[in-house]
């Protein structure tokens, strides 16, 4: 009987062991590296995909989702329909909201929206972000797929 209710309770700490580890796995944060389209949060500043780029090089960025740039309404990469984004934005004179990028800490920004190819000027590091200027009141996020054709300068 003793045998008996010591493997039973061996059982159940086994059990809880096991539930706890899976959790763990499951419940942890994703690393941004690990997905395959990586997500660009509306509540972070500029945000680096993890690919560097070099001049004569043609990037093609397709973004799909949505985020949350005014109360309540969510909308995707594009931008928002009625709001131009203003002088004080990171990218004056395109849709409030909508997905933009750079290339390196300081390079200009330009506009992403749902796609975007263009020839890359300059060497760095891509980066995204939303189009607005407080971002704590952002939700949401979009996903990006990056590709890169080596060119010439």
């Amino acid at each position: 009987m003793k045998r008996s209710l010591l493997l039973v309770l061996l059982a159940v700490v086994v059990a809880v062991a096991l539930t706890v580890l899976a959790a763990r796995a499951v419940l942890r944060p994703v690393q941004h590296r690990s997905l395959t389209q990586p997500r660009i949060y509306a509540y972070r500043d500029w945000q680096s995909v993890g690919l560097r780029v070099h001049a004569g090089d043609i990037l093609d960025i397709r973004a799909r989702g949505s985020w949350m740039y005014t109360p309540d309404e969510y909308h995707g990469p594009e931008g928002h329909a009625r709001y131009a984004a203003p002088s004080f934005y990171p990218l004056p004179g395109v849709r409030g909201g909508a997905l933009i990028g750079r290339v390196g800490e300081t390079g200009e920004p330009f506009y992403v929206g749902r796609r975007m190819t263009r020839r890359i000027d300059r060497d760095g590091t891509l980066y995204l972000r939303i189009d607005d200027d407080i971002l704590s009141d952002n939700n949401g996020y979009v996903t990006v797929e990056v590709s890169i054709t080596e060119g010439s300068p």
